[in-house]
């Protein structure tokens, strides 16, 4: 084996060197995330193609109902045979349900795919943060698909607002491309929004957010919350806007109760191994002294 070809081996640094244990170099991490990618992307196709076998079996039913809960005066109603999207080129039906399929397998196949995401994490953190594994993988998902519940609950509710804003003596007449952009961009932000809190969570486990920033920031970040809540919303409805944000900041407070008692226990785990005899560290951390003069009183003046 030549010397080029030793250089190339995983955990090994130009020249044969090994890497350090638990280090990696960029091109590695590079090399990493490529592989946890694309790892990902196959698990997403494979749930594409039972979405794409699922969708003559109630999914397209299922995805149309918080359209048909318009009422029939403001929208296709099919001659009152019942509602009805429509699609105006010749590749729309493939296209649509494609895009059903591929919105099935983003939902269905969430555990595999964050587990990919939290693989690529996990050489970063210490043994013992390594043991939340199931943790994560429970949580993102709960997470995930609890934000796609709640995009699909509130979707009627939108529908109705936006179509109602047109006033009496107006039909929609919605293609299902356009409905299904609709409808997956909402499932998206709702459930990749509603991964913010573990998203903070994981900072304050690696050390990056401790509890004490997270109070000082807590109200600007509320606000931004909101901010982005009127953004990402498709929408851009206020019902719409507040049901992302209100969960969306309740999760929030949860994460920073969470970040609390994960610091509060790592401080007293600090002291704990330190045998009796001897004294524990001091804090030299600067801090200011409110009457600097008091210092050159005399002590019989006191």
């Amino acid at each position: 084996m030549t010397d080029n070809d030793t250089a190339t081996l995983p955990g090994r640094r130009p020249g044969g060197r090994r890497a350090p244990a638990g280090t990696m170099t960029l091109v590695e991490h590079l090399r990493e995330l490529r592989n946890r990618l694309l790892k990902a992307i196959v698990i997403v196709a494979l749930g594409t193609v039972l979405g794409w076998l699922w969708y003559n079996h109630g999914l397209l039913h299922f995805l149309e109902k918080p359209y048909c809960q318009i009422p029939a005066d403001r929208r296709y109603d099919s001659g009152g045979i019942g509602c009805k999207l429509i699609y105006t080129n010749v590749l729309d039906g493939f296209v649509t349900r494609l895009k059903i399929g591929a919105i099935a397998g983003i939902i269905v196949t969430s555990p595999l795919w964050l587990y990919q995401l939290w693989a690529f994490i996990t050489p970063g953190l210490k043994k013992n943060e390594r043991r939340y594994t199931i943790t994560f993988i429970l949580l993102s998902t709960l997470l995930f698909l609890g934000g796609a519940a709640l995009a699909y609950l509130t979707l009627a509710k939108a529908l109705d607002v936006l179509t109602g804003a047109a006033g009496s003596g107006t039909q929609a007449l919605i293609t299902i491309s356009s409905y299904l952009g609709f409808l997956t961009s909402l499932l998206l932000v709702f459930g990749i929004s509603f991964e913010f809190p573990l998203l903070i969570s994981m900072l304050n486990l690696v050390g990056i957010l401790s509890f004490k920033r997270l109070m000082k920031s807590q109200r600007i970040i509320i606000f931004l919350v909101f901010v982005f809540a009127a953004i990402a919303t498709p929408s851009q409805d206020p019902f719409t806007m507040c049901a992302l944000a209100v969960p969306m900041c309740l999760l929030f407070e949860l994460a920073v109760l969470f970040a609390y008692f994960h610091d509060k226990r790592k401080a007293s785990e600090s002291f704990e191994d330190i045998p009796d005899d001897e004294a524990s560290p001091l804090d030299l951390t600067p801090s200011s002294i409110e009457s600097a003069g008091s210092l050159d009183d005399d002590p019989e003046d006191r």
